[in-house]
């Protein structure tokens, strides 16, 4: 079992930066995937940024650029440093983990919000 806690979400005026970290606990034992979703009211749950077990990222299009996920193994972390932010960035983040075995793990969310 792998337990996903999130923070570092809140209110940001457009062009600001928040840094979201994602602390996991539990067995890190065939986690492959490390990866930060968001849902804005009204859509579906998307990706936004992806890091696998070997350093590789992918990132949404809508966000390359402006953020950059990355992990601190020491401190079983994965994060997510959102620069020049916009309006439509503004969604509950998600930090997942997808293992080996085809289980994947959610964070409870945490809310950012972007005023113009």
């Amino acid at each position: 079992q792998v337990q996903l806690v999130e923070s570092g979400g809140g209110l940001v005026q457009a062009g600001g930066s928040l840094r979201l970290s994602c602390a996991a606990s539990g067995s890190m034992f065939k986690i492959n995937v490390m990866g930060w979703y968001r849902q804005a009211p009204g859509k579906q749950r998307e990706l936004v940024a992806s890091l696998t077990r070997g350093g590789s990222t992918n990132y949404a299009d809508s966000v390359k650029g402006r953020f950059t996920i990355s992990r601190d193994n020491a401190k079983n972390t994965v994060y997510l440093q959102m620069n020049t932010l916009k309006s439509e960035d503004t969604a509950v983040y998600y930090c997942k983990y997808a293992s080996d075995f085809g289980v994947d793990y959610w964070g409870q969310g945490t809310q950012v919000t972007v005023s113009s």
